[in-house]
Formats: C-alpha cells, structure tokens, sequence
C-alpha cells in the first residue's frame, strides 16, 4: 500500500462527530479525521512493518496518520534524529502515547531519552518523557530495578509540574514502575509518601493517587504471587 492509498482510504471514513468528541478529550480538530484506534490498529495488520511508509504518513500532518505510523514504523530503523523531529511535532497526549508506547520504548535510545525529555520545557515532550518511563516499566521485562530507580529523581522533580498532561504522566510512571515488583513497590511507595509531604498540589496529587493503587490489595496479591 502507498501513502497516497493509505490517505485515501482513512479520509473516505471522515466521522466528523467523531472529530467533535475527541476535541472534548483535548484532541484539536485540526488535521483530525476522527478514527478509532481499533480500525487503525486493524488497519496496521493489513500494511505490516514499514520505515519508510511511516516516515510519509508522518509527513502528512493528519492525526490520524501519525498514529499509524508509530504502529507500522520499523523500531529497529528509528534514529535519534528522526524521534527528535517527531517528538518536536507532538499536539495532542493520544498522539504523544501513541508514540511512546508503541515504537520509541522498543528502541535503544528509549531510557536515555525518557531522562533527558522529562528534564525539558515543552509539555508533550516533557510528557513523552515519562510516557516513555511508563511504558518502559511495562514492556521491557528484562530490565534491572536500577533501570527504573534511576527515573526517580525526574519523577519527583516532574510532580510538581501544574499542567495536566505532564502531571498525569509523571503519576502513570510512578504507579507502573511501583507495579512491577515488590522492590520497586516499596521504592514507589516510598517515594510517593516524600511527594504527599511537599507543599505543591499536583505532587500532593501525583502522590494520593500512586499510593491508592501501588497499596491495594490486587497489587499487593499480585506482586507476592510473582516474587
């Protein structure tokens, strides 16, 4: 499949009511065409793994199109320049998570992008940052606790951050990396209880609602069964 057909294709199934209640959930209609995930994950089977497909999909500006770009791009073809370039473009969280969660995390320069976009000013990069910590703690089974401990110092520094996608983020970071087993429980726990202690509301936030998951008793069950 081409660009072009691809294009042609997601822009015959326009929903423009759609469009209007993304815009609700904070997603500009702009470029936005209104299509749901699960047809452009479907629509990801049927063209396969392609880098340079991606890369014109991208460069469409749709919504839509850069989704699925992060679902058909090759991880192991992904330079830093080129999520530079993208992380740069990133307008909307679903956009921005899109990303993370399903290329950038599989590739090498994943950890040392997480710290270094968590440290940086603009909010879906900022974001990204932690989005990419998230998703890490998730996918990468393998990784040592040190991998996930060393985001720490950025996750304390990021919850204090007011803006509510970066916010949200951070606190997703936390409550993944405190899920993965009963070491990083306690690191979690520990760390979300020095949050709950700062004078700043959105750590106060990050924290209360980190500690009401990473305490439950499902995690807890969990995390002993596991260990």
């Amino acid at each position: 499949m081409s660009v072009e057909s691809i294009l042609a294709e997601m822009k015959s199934k326009r929903d423009q009511n759609a469009v209007k209640g993304m815009a609700r959930f904070g997603i500009s209609p702009v470029g936005t065409l209104g299509l749901s995930v699960p047809y452009l994950r479907s629509l990801a089977r049927r063209v396969g793994r392609d880098h340079d497909l991606a890369r014109g999909l991208w460069a469409s500006e749709i919504h839509e199109a850069r989704i699925l770009a992060a679902l058909v791009d090759d991880p192991k073809k992904v330079t830093k320049l080129q999520m530079e370039k993208w992380v740069a473009g990133f307008d909307s969280w679903d956009v921005c998570d899109a990303c993370c969660g399903n290329l950038f995390d599989r590739t090498p320069y994943a950890y040392d992008k997480a710290l270094e976009w968590s440290k940086r000013d603009e909010e879906f990069v900022k974001r990204a940052g932690y989005v990419l910590m998230a998703e890490l703690a998730v996918h990468d089974k393998e990784a040592p606790d040190a991998s996930f401990l060393r985001f720490f110092e950025c996750i304390e520094a990021g919850s204090t951050d007011q803006r509510n996608f970066v916010k949200k983020a951070v606190n997703w970071a936390l409550r993944q990396i405190g899920k993965r087993n009963m070491r990083l429980n306690h690191a979690a726990l520990e760390l979300a209880g020095k949050l709950s202690r700062k004078g700043n509301p959105s750590a106060r936030w990050v924290a209360s609602d980190a500690l009401r998951e990473l305490r439950s008793e499902a995690v807890r069950k969990r995390l002993r069964s596991s260990s």
